[in-house]
């Protein structure tokens, strides 16, 4: 019995679970003892509009702005802005480049200390478009 040690009384086992994040969310945290057979799908399509998209892209080019100087993908992600709001202001925007601009982004910033916005700007994106 050296070495064994016995479980907690008041540690029962549970098949309680807790799921993190927004329950619209594309990605989830599962959390729990004994997880099996989770699956999960969602969608994005249509969970955004193009406010949601204008507010975050504003939101980004204040993020690249303040932290150009550290970024050396900062010219190549001005001009993406600079397209996604082009884009935003066309009728009808060109959809093919906006979701090729929301597949792109995340690869650009990521590590950075741009990755943040980024990313929600690029979900955002794809929520309106895809």
């Amino acid at each position: 019995m050296i070495g064994r040690r016995r479980p907690d009384p008041d540690r029962e086992p549970s098949s309680a679970i807790h799921i993190g994040g927004d329950s619209i969310a594309p990605i989830q945290n599962v959390v729990g003892r004994d997880i099996r057979g989770v699956h999960q799908s969602a969608s994005v399509r249509h969970t955004a509009g193009p406010e949601d998209v204008r507010d975050l892209l504003t939101a980004f080019r204040t993020e690249l702005e303040r932290h150009q100087q550290d970024l050396a993908t900062a010219p190549v992600l001005r001009g993406m802005t600079e397209t996604i709001d082009a884009q935003l202001t066309a009728s009808p925007p060109d959809e093919g480049v906006l979701l090729q601009l929301a597949r792109t982004l995340p690869a650009l910033v990521v590590g950075t200390a741009v990755q943040e916005g980024g990313q929600a700007l690029a979900d955002a994106i794809t929520g309106w478009i895809g």
